[in-house]
């Protein structure tokens, strides 16, 4: 079985346009990527405010390239990505 990594997302304030315009392409990184175990936006206030990915891939390199390819920062939408190997206990 290989690692597991958490992508946590953080919108940038005000940018939820940026999110909508370029979900379809997001969702399609996703689907087409192949490592995406889990993924999901964040809520804030009942928007759309961030993501959290779960990545089953090799390695802390794969993740990165994951989430540097991926169409939402290509956009500029995130104020901060944050990736940590996590491990899987319950679910």
């Amino acid at each position: 079985m290989m690692p597991l990594f958490a992508v946590i997302c953080r919108d940038k304030p005000g940018a939820l346009p940026i999110r909508l315009a370029t979900r379809e392409a997001h969702l399609a990184h996703i689907r087409d990527s192949g490592i995406v175990a889990q993924a999901g936006p964040l809520i804030e206030g009942g928007e759309m405010a961030g993501s959290l990915v779960i990545l089953d891939c090799a390695d802390r390199a794969a993740a990165e390239g994951w989430a540097g390819a991926d169409p939402y920062a290509h956009a500029g939408l995130f104020q901060s990505v944050e990736i940590v190997e996590w491990k899987k206990v319950i679910g």
